[in-house]
């Protein structure tokens, strides 16, 4: 399938992109190539070939949730810049 230039002029202005005359063709070209390819992938059977999102099965690599005891107040506010009794006290940036 032949892309023309005036079918790169549009995608390239629903894109917002400006492009030069060398561009155009060039893109348009390689359009052209991936709806090539994309014609030959339309003639194979895939008839018994399960729809799917991922090519390999999705695992949840995530641990379980324990409950652990926090980090004592001194030893997570010792690198502190600033701190407020407890906290960590920080500039005002809401009026």
């Amino acid at each position: 399938m032949k892309i023309s230039k005036k079918d790169v002029e549009h995608v390239a202005k629903l894109a917002r992109l400006r492009l030069a005359e060398e561009e155009k063709e060039k893109f348009g070209k390689q359009l052209s190539e991936i709806l090539e390819y994309v014609k030959k992938l339309n003639e194979l059977d895939t008839e018994k070939v399960e729809p799917t999102s991922h090519v390999v099965p999705l695992k949840n690599v995530m641990r379980e949730d324990e409950v652990r005891p926090s980090l004592p107040v001194e030893d997570v506010l010792r690198n502190a810049p600033v701190r407020e009794g407890k906290y960590f006290k920080v500039p005002k940036i809401i009026q």
